[in-house]
């Protein structure tokens, strides 16, 4: 141990709150904040729901408390609250037993450790559903420093935040900036030279290969994509599955600039999200689930992705979609029929080249926030450790 530093229970320091209210609306609630309003690593609550639009939501938590989700708690959802409200009975409510002990800002950073959602996910019950329990909770045991090193702690610890609070801004905005010029460019008389067409009337479409048990077992085996891999914009080789081809399947090879569209998923939002093909490897060939658009010489591919992935190109594919026992789908003539705008090819260019510098500036931002959050998880690990 560390000189002054004493091990705890997270019971013996840390209350669990079981305040209750009966009827929140009666009682002047106006918020409520179930699992799905906590963001995993995101100590902010940045969206909530309306008590007045209806709520079973009993739990009362107040400004400073801890909320920390008990059910599937692998997912890392902890929050500290900054308004007055209810929350679902699979979010418990922490608060420090005394701030003589440990310090209230400084729990919800204990909470975040590697060792303390190692213990909830290794007491969690259940299958389908798994949720730890207060009783395992509680004796968590950690290395707890002074008081004066609990101050300089969380004062590290919050000073992160703040960074990565301003980063999680600054993407936002330039997610919103990205959203309103795409729209500007597809949803206005923005493009001066455009003749609306048909996806159909300048691109080739076709679905992909049928895998089958055959293909799987064949001798001579080729990469493949399938939904997983075709994320909006990019492949996503982090994993590629192999299958047998044959030369007739040649019909079937990804050339440059093929785009892939999504052709069936769950999430209706994610229907028809699509990805270019950059000859990321020598060979490769796409599954049936995803539909390939091959552009002809008066058709950019990059500003065609643009306008498939683009509000208006995702409004039409949630409308076109047809949704069966939970699936959204749609089929290669939907992609067809896609009425599109059609500029000259210099006018094409240009609104791809703008809209990806967009995108690619959001990455760029996007990756700091990241590399932020990590590197104030690491410091706080190693500054709560005790040897």
């Amino acid at each position: 141990m560390k000189p002054g530093w004493r091990k705890v229970k997270f019971g013996d320091v840390v209350r669990l709150s079981k305040a209750r209210c009966a009827d929140p609306m009666a009682e002047g609630y106006g918020r409520y904040v179930g699992l799905e309003h906590l963001e995993p690593g995101d100590l902010r609550i940045r969206s909530w729901g309306n008590v007045a639009d209806g709520t079973t939501f009993t739990n009362v938590f107040k400004p400073g408390q801890v909320l920390f989700g008990k059910r599937r708690a692998y997912q890392r959802k902890v929050a500290v609250a900054d308004f007055l409200g209810v929350c679902s009975g699979d979010i418990y409510v922490l608060e420090s037993q005394s701030a003589d002990a440990l310090l209230p800002e400084l729990l919800p950073f204990i909470c975040q450790t590697d060792a303390f959602f190692e213990q909830a996910v290794g007491t969690s019950a259940g299958s389908l559903s798994p949720r730890t329990n207060w009783t395992s909770l509680a004796q968590f045991e950690f290395a707890l420093p002074p008081l004066e090193e609990q101050h300089d702690i969380a004062l590290l610890a919050h000073a992160h935040q703040d960074c990565a609070d301003s980063y999680r801004q600054l993407v936002d905005s330039m997610a919103s900036l990205l959203l309103a010029r795409t729209n500007e460019v597809f949803c206005s008389n923005a493009i001066t030279t455009a003749r609306t067409t048909r996806i159909g009337d300048v691109a080739d479409v076709q679905y992909g290969l049928t895998v089958n048990a055959s293909r799987r077992t064949a001798e001579k085996l080729s990469p493949y994509l399938r939904v997983a891999n075709a994320q909006r914009f990019e492949i996503d080789l982090s994993e590629i599955k192999e299958i047998g081809v044959e030369p007739k399947d040649s019909d079937y090879l990804l050339r440059q600039g093929d785009i892939l569209v999504v052709e069936g998923h769950a999430d209706i939002n994610e229907l028809g999200r699509a990805a270019i093909w950059e000859e990321q490897l020598p060979v490769c060939y796409h599954q049936n689930h995803l539909i390939r658009i091959r552009c002809h010489e008066n058709a950019i591919a990059r500003y065609v992705l643009e306008y498939v992935n683009s509000p208006a190109g995702r409004a039409y594919f949630r409308k076109q979609g047809k949704s069966t026992s939970g699936l959204n789908t749609l089929n290669s003539k939907v992609v067809r029929e896609m009425p599109i705008p059609i500029p000259s090819l210099e006018e094409q260019v240009s609104i791809a080249d703008k809209l990806q510098e967009g995108r690619l500036a959001l990455k760029t931002a996007t990756s700091r926030y990241q590399q932020t959050i990590a590197l104030g998880s690491r410091a706080i690990e190693q500054a709560l450790g005790a040897s």
